[in-house]
């Protein structure tokens, strides 16, 4: 393994280990703020990791707004009972960046605790693909991706198809040059699988 991919791997496990204690410290709960979350899990990251640094604008999204893309903008929205919750984590780890996203359901409801549950096949499903087609393109990768939605059931509402992941900050001449050679090393591609009827 090249040092660029061993340092975007040390981040991801980073990234992991960060997700997993804001599950065991019960953070993903009813009643409070997306801000608020997202403060919390920047302390968290701070406290535990040293991260001082994410390049998202913002980690949570709950309900309605989990149906947003990146760039959109919304109104700081209290996490209700129910409520679907996606926190999408972009820390700076030793100048590497993670792009790491989850899904998460709080309450009870089948329908969006499937909808999490087909995520995460969805998610080992492409990554074998990934890895099991060296020549496969961003493209064709996506395309994959899309078509895993209606499969499980539901629809594929992703406006972007990803970027590159690497150091920060991002080269934009080098990742043009890298995404002009052919099929990406290491890409993230954002999957958002909706039912309009479940926010």
């Amino acid at each position: 393994m090249d040092a660029v991919s061993s340092k975007l791997l040390a981040a991801q496990r980073k990234a992991e280990a960060l997700f997993a204690e804001v599950v065991d410290r019960g953070l993903v709960s009813a009643g409070k703020l997306e801000s608020e979350l997202t403060a919390e899990i920047h302390a968290l990251a701070q406290s535990r990791f040293g991260v001082r640094r994410h390049w998202h604008k913002r980690i949570a999204r709950a309900g309605p707004n989990t149906l947003l893309t990146y760039y959109d903008e919304s109104t700081d929205r209290r996490i209700t009972d129910d409520d679907i919750v996606y926190l999408d984590f972009g820390p700076v780890f030793e100048a590497w960046e993670a792009d790491f996203g989850r899904t998460y359901v709080v309450g009870s409801d089948p329908h969006k605790h499937r909808l999490v549950g087909d995520l995460a096949h969805a998610f080992a499903r492409g990554k074998v693909c990934y890895q099991q087609s060296p020549n496969l393109t961003a493209g064709e990768l996506y395309d994959y991706t899309a078509g895993l939605a209606a499969e499980y059931g539901w629809e594929f509402g992703a406006l972007t198809a990803g970027h590159l992941i690497g150091h920060f900050p991002r080269n934009r001449r080098l990742l043009r040059r890298a995404a002009d050679r052919g099929p990406p090393r290491l890409v993230r591609v954002a999957s958002m699988i909706q039912r309009p009827n479940i926010g």
